[in-house]
């Protein structure tokens, strides 16, 4: 009845649905395409044997990479299905794996519509990258006896609580998984808890994720352009954070210093650009070149880059988490040897925010005069900043490993192993 009564929800609010994608189709036309695929209705030929793997956006597709190649090594006769739910996602998959995966929106959440997905695509198993619970998609799976698995797992306790709160309908979603593979021992019991069975800790994906030679080479260019330069890059901001961080700028005295602002979402760009020439700074786009000496701030206006940035930068602020947004992650930074600062609010990612801190990696700033002083003490600092450098490359790599723990369960969960 609780799943009757969701989808009864959903059709009633189709034209909500509607409205928000005309919304964001103001600033990302791209919005408006493949909208058959939002319904179920696929164009693509269909190869005999599929493996279906679903990553919502960026940051879940760049994290599947190392899991996507496993599988393809591990399964060489089938060919992988990426879906995802943005068109953001569906550029970096493109980015990512070019003609190597095939790409699709997955459906919303209608039972008429998850239907059409699986009986298109007849997957030989999924693999849902983090927290993607969709009651029907579940449902349906089960009914048609694909195993579904949960892979890089996390679930924080301001969500555990939502969940729970939703009882009645999730239990039977989290139940109807195949297993999980969760990111922590804290994930795995918030997952337990709601009726998920099996769970297992693997530790978190995007531990694996190697930065690109190309990316890792433009960044040592752009360094090396800029000389003796120190260089503060604020990554994945979020709205309400910019003039915030310029504020913090303004208090830092460290002579000629360069600062890199790469907002977490591309829409943004243009709007990000008109606060700082408002707020009277002398700004760059990446996509006009590179920062000059007069330069104040470089607006990373690219996709696909952030390993470069890291590259670039003496040390990253990670954005998200000056207010009560939850943070991004900071493994990216930590793999590239950036030493991190970060907000008081980074909940989405606790753990692997917590370890860094503990590991020497990463500090904790309260507000932004405090993250005005850390930036200034680092960059004063040479010694300093080096050891925090090492610290953040031995904790990325004291982490690695979670790929190899999870393919040898999906290969057990999902009764595949031999297929």
């Amino acid at each position: 009845m609780a799943r009757l009564f969701y989808s009864l929800i959903l059709y009633l609010i189709t034209p909500l649905i509607w409205l928000r994608l005309l919304w964001r189709a103001r600033k990302q036309p791209e919005y408006l395409q493949r909208l058959g695929e939002r319904y179920g209705f696929y164009r693509q030929p269909v190869p005999e044997k599929l493996i279906w793997v679903h990553a919502v956006s960026v940051g879940e597709t760049r994290a599947a990479q190392p899991l996507i190649e496993g599988l393809q090594a591990q399964w060489p006769q089938h060919r992988i299905l990426l879906t995802g739910m943005t068109p953001t996602g569906r550029t970096a998959g493109q980015q990512v794996y070019g003609e190597r995966v095939i790409q699709a929106y997955l459906p919303y959440d209608y039972p008429t519509a998850v239907d059409r997905f699986f009986r298109h695509f007849s997957p030989a198993f999924g693999v849902l990258m983090e927290t993607e619970i969709w009651p029907n998609l579940l449902a349906s799976a089960q009914a048609r006896k694909i195993p579904v698995m949960l892979a890089n797992a996390r679930l924080s306790a301001r969500s555990a609580r939502g969940y729970g709160k939703l009882d009645a309908l999730v239990r039977p979603a989290f139940a109807a998984l195949s297993g999980i593979a969760a990111q922590t021992t804290g994930d795995a019991e918030r997952l337990a808890e709601l009726g998920a069975h099996p769970v297992e800790v693997c530790g978190n994906l995007k531990f694996d994720v190697t930065p690109s030679p190309e990316n890792l080479a433009l960044g040592q260019r752009w360094r090396d352009s800029l000389g003796q330069r120190p260089v503060w890059l604020a990554a994945s901001t979020r709205e309400g954070e910019e003039s915030l961080i310029i504020a913090a700028w303004r208090q830092v005295a460290v002579e000629n210093a360069l600062l890199v602002i790469v907002p977490r979402h591309p829409q943004r760009f243009d709007e990000v650009a008109d606060l700082l020439k408002e707020q009277g700074m002398n700004v760059l786009r990446r996509s006009a070149g590179q920062p000059s000496p007069e330069t104040q701030v470089w607006l990373g206006d690219s996709m696909g880059e952030m390993a470069a940035y890291y590259i670039l930068a003496d040390i990253a602020f990670i954005g998200g988490s000056l207010l009560p947004l939850g943070g991004q992650n900071l493994i990216e930074a930590a793999a590239c040897g950036c030493p991190v600062l970060v907000g008081p609010h980074t909940f989405n990612f606790l753990q692997a925010t917590e370890d860094a801190i503990a590991a020497g990696a990463a500090r904790r700033v309260e507000s932004p005069q405090a993250l005005a002083a850390a930036v200034e003490g680092l960059l004063g600092n040479k010694r300093e900043l080096t050891t925090m450098q090492a610290a953040a490359r031995a904790f990325a790599q004291a982490h690695q490993g979670a790929t190899r723990r999870m393919l040898a369960l999906i290969a057990r969960w999902s009764g595949r192993a031999g297929c």
